[in-house]
């Protein structure tokens, strides 16, 4: 790893290299779409799990859906991940967060990894493309980046973000009231179904086409997604976030999320939305997974850049992130 800075600066500037800095926008997912809703969890839930959000009550929740690129301006019809983040905020209890992606699982095992592939990325300048020979080394000598590779280059465009299936790359740990706990991953299935577009339909639609698609359809009713628990079998792992479970392995229905409606983007006045995985509530705990544990301290960099000020301590999120 190269030295100058924390390697949590340096994710945020490997970032900012690929797609240029924009200031009090993200480094990655920059481009999204802010919604509220609802959840409301099913009995099996309650059962697996005694966190308050799982108790069958409504829960308020804040939704952003976005474009995995680091670019705010860039066209919806770009082959990227998606991602769909959502912060429910119980009335008597601690908000707590589901961060989900389109990509079954994530490119890398650690920080460090994910750092050299965000280098690789970095466009030349006279090309304007990555060096592709030594791009194809990583991914040669790291088959365990290929799914979420090529996931992302071989799918083609939404048509709309309620049609696109969502899935957390990390494991939790559900504790239920006797103090029991059931591993899961998280995923978000489309009521719609999945749909996608062709690339040259979803360019002539326009470059905030999945915005104003997703405005249109909640102008006629919400916009349903089922929260999918899957369970692992002896032997999957839980501190990989690289390692795709097999499709035939057990999924409960954990409730309903609807989409009501798009909002104003909060972020405004000095305060910036924090959507992060490892904030948890009684109930819920964190795997080893050494990509879930950097997550906060990076978000916590790129925060501290939103908000323009010095980063002070990595590892100490900004008090004006919401939370």
């Amino acid at each position: 790893m190269a030295s100058g800075g924390d390697l949590y600066e340096q994710l945020v500037e490997a970032a900012n290299a690929i797609y240029g800095s924009h200031p009090h926008r993200r480094a990655l997912h920059a481009k999204g779409t802010w919604c509220e809703g609802s959840f409301t969890a099913s009995s099996e839930a309650g059962q697996l799990c005694r966190a308050t959000h799982f108790q069958g009550d409504p829960v308020p929740a804040l939704v952003r859906f976005s474009n995995g690129s680091g670019d705010p301006e860039s066209h919806d019809a770009g082959r990227d991940a998606r991602g769909m983040a959502v912060k429910l905020r119980p009335e008597n209890g601690d908000e707590t967060d589901i961060l989900a992606v389109t990509t079954p699982a994530f490119a890398t095992r650690t920080t460090e990894e994910f750092l050299e592939l965000l280098r690789l990325r970095r466009p030349d300048p006279e090309t304007g493309q990555p060096d592709l020979e030594k791009l194809g080394a990583f991914l040669g000598a790291h088959p365990e980046s290929q799914p979420a590779v090529q996931a992302t280059i071989t799918s083609e465009p939404p048509a709309s973000f309620a049609q696109l299936s969502y899935h957390s790359p990390h494991s939790f740990k559900l504790v239920d009231a006797a103090g029991e706990g059931t591993w899961v991953r998280y995923r978000w299935r489309p009521e719609a179904g999945e749909a996608h577009i062709p690339d040259d339909e979803a360019r002539e639609r326009g470059r905030d086409y999945l915005r104003e698609e997703l405005a249109e359809r909640l102008r006629g009713g919400p916009a349903g997604f089922e929260l999918l628990l899957q369970i692992p079998a002896e032997g999957d792992p839980v501190d990989d976030p690289t390692a795709v479970w097999p499709d035939d392995r057990q999924l409960i229905v954990a409730g309903r999320l609807e989409v009501t409606e798009i909002v104003d983007d909060p972020e405004s006045g000095g305060r910036i939305e924090v959507f992060d995985p490892v904030r948890i509530v009684d109930g819920i705990e964190l795997s080893d997974d050494p990509i879930l544990h950097a997550r906060p301290r990076a978000y916590s960099v790129s925060a501290y850049r939103r908000l323009g000020i010095e980063v002070p301590n990595p590892s100490t999120p900004p008090a004006t992130a919401g939370s």
